[in-house]
């Protein structure tokens, strides 16, 4: 392939700019900000199972509570009833009145015993409640770090998409002006290898795989025309020959 100078020149601003473009890319998907965001993510995402839990258990507390109140009422009541029965004197028989007296008994240890359910379950619903105050302000103090990471990685991503947009602007009027069939050589290289395409020839080593040139291979790049284009033989890349190349 045959190609002027100054063409392969420019050959190695494209692939500047292209390197660049790769750099911007790498920065773009690197951000520290990414990988903390995934972390509070995480973070968020189990705070929330555990305060789901907590809500849970409150919610099966105040129900509990709910029961046992209302068994403390039905027990009250019919409590009550009795005594009204045993102080009306409308009982007389010692046999029913004996009955009477033991089951108002009965029902006052019933309810003592059933407020003691009250204020044990009283107790583990405050608990729950705690915790819930506490998850619930722990989550939005994990949301909090995840709103101004993410709000970070996205001022950083605009900008990075920004300088982005700006190279392959120039990129697209570097390689207009590099001869079409050069640029389809050098971006199916580039395609092949890794990014880079062209490199330069600096002190007779390819700057693509930093190789030297091995002596038959100068001498032969040494006696090509100018606007010959020359191939690496290591690594195949367009080899682009400066005033620095050693030769």
């Amino acid at each position: 392939m045959k190609a002027a100078p100054a063409d392969q020149i420019r050959l190695l601003d494209v692939q500047g700019l292209d390197t660049r473009l790769q750099q911007l890319a790498h920065k773009r998907r690197s951000l520290p900000e990414h990988a903390e965001i995934e972390s509070l993510t995480k973070d968020h995402t189990q705070l929330r199972d555990l305060l789901v839990a907590a809500q849970t258990e409150e919610s099966d507390c105040a129900r509990e509570q709910t029961k046992a109140e209302q068994d403390v009422d039905q027990v009250r009541q019919r409590a009550g009833r009795d005594q009204q029965r045993l102080d009306s004197g409308a009982v007389t028989s010692p046999k029913d009145l004996e009955n009477l007296q033991r089951e108002i008994a009965s029902l006052a240890k019933r309810q003592g015993d059933l407020e003691d359910v009250v204020l044990e379950v009283m107790e583990r619903r405050e608990s729950a409640q705690e915790r819930v105050a506490e998850l619930t302000e722990r989550v939005g103090a994990v949301q909090g770090k995840i709103d101004d990471a993410t709000a970070r990685r996205d001022a950083a991503v605009e900008e990075l998409d920004g300088e982005a947009a700006s190279v392959t602007k120039e990129r697209e009027v570097v390689a207009g002006s590099v001869p079409e069939d050069l640029l389809k050589l050098y971006d199916k290289l580039r395609e092949q290898q890794g990014g880079v395409g062209a490199a330069k020839l600096y002190q007779r080593s390819c700057q693509g795989c930093r190789q030297e040139l091995a002596i038959t291979e100068l001498s032969e790049i040494r006696a090509a025309a100018p606007d010959t284009v020359v191939r690496c033989e290591n690594c195949r890349r367009i080899l682009v020959r400066t005033a620095d190349s050693g030769l």
